[in-house]
């Protein structure tokens, strides 16, 4: 039996991100005006937090399909690597600029050439082949070269990943965090983190709680819509739990305990920085699975 019009429009009304995709829509715009975070500043209190009034923030996203529904399986990009999102080593960047040797490949079409991202590591260089994935801040990067002498591995960064993520603002002797890709044997301490940055947020409260810390990040609604109280999320490619999320002011926070503070980058970064996120690959998903529902709903009703 063809469900009702008025329980069609009912799931429109309440979850109209899932049909903004149809028909090639756009992004969906930022929160209008500036959003109030519940703190702002280290030195803000439990007694008496800060408020802070914050700037439209900019934010750069991954494509995404035109219609969700249109997408198939023809159109699915493997998962080749996996990580857990617990960060092995921070790395340190020896040099971020153009490629030492030019490439043979064709076909850039005029576009601009990507990078090279060279990273001093003490603990991945063993075992480590060319062609190994490593999750550097939380973009699944490829290993180009390996420098034993030197002690670094040197990654290519294509263009539209400078686009999409961080890493184009890297600087040498900026940390940056690495992990190596999942192994049958790996341990699954974290949650399953691809690699594909969905897009980036910024930084816009540190609040210290005893020896933890408070992070609140602004993030395009885009993410924001995927993630949910006690859900995963990848800052950087560190696997965190979300405590609160705010879509109408446009943030998400969580909590680092002292031992994550003293093993990954964010702590050592400013308010206002970039970082990338990835959404658990969950939510993606059921967001799928829901739009394609709701589709064949209302071609039910009409």
């Amino acid at each position: 039996m063809a469900p009702p019009a008025a329980a069609v429009a009912a799931v429109r009304n309440h979850s109209p991100h899932l049909l903004l995709r149809r028909g090639g829509g756009g992004l969906l715009p930022s929160p209008p005006g500036p959003a109030t975070l519940p703190f702002a500043s280290r030195g803000a209190t439990a007694s008496a937090p800060a408020r802070l009034r914050l700037p439209p923030p900019r934010f750069s996203l991954s494509p995404v399909p035109k219609s969700l529904s249109a997408a198939s399986s023809s159109s699915h990009v493997p998962v080749r690597s996996l990580f857990t999102g617990i960060v092995e080593e921070v790395g340190r960047v020896r040099r971020l600029g153009p490629p030492l040797a030019p490439s043979s490949g064709g076909g850039g079409g005029g576009e601009a050439p990507g990078l090279d991202l060279e990273v001093e590591t003490r603990d991945l260089l063993a075992g480590m082949q060319l062609g190994d994935s490593v999750a550097v801040d939380g973009t699944c990067l490829t290993v180009a070269a390996i420098d034993p002498a030197a002690s670094t591995l040197t990654f290519g960064v294509a263009p539209e990943t400078l686009r999409r993520t961080s890493l184009g603002g890297r600087a040498p002797g900026d940390g940056v965090n690495l992990e190596r890709a999942l192994t049958p044997s790996s341990r699954m301490g974290g949650h399953f983190v691809q690699g594909h940055v969905d897009g980036t947020g910024e930084i816009a409260a540190f609040r210290p709680d005893g020896d933890s810390l408070w992070v609140t990040v602004r993030a395009p609604p885009e993410i924001l819509r995927l993630l949910v109280p006690k859900g995963f999320v990848a800052v950087d490619g560190t696997s965190l739990t979300v405590v609160s999320v705010d879509d109408e002011g446009g943030w998400f926070d969580f909590m680092l305990v002292r031992y994550t503070q003293d093993n990954i980058v964010l702590p050592t970064k400013k308010v206002g920085d970039k970082v990338n996120l990835e959404a658990d690959i969950l939510g993606k998903y059921v967001e799928k699975l829901l739009a394609g529902r709701v589709e064949a709903m209302a071609k039910v009703d009409s």
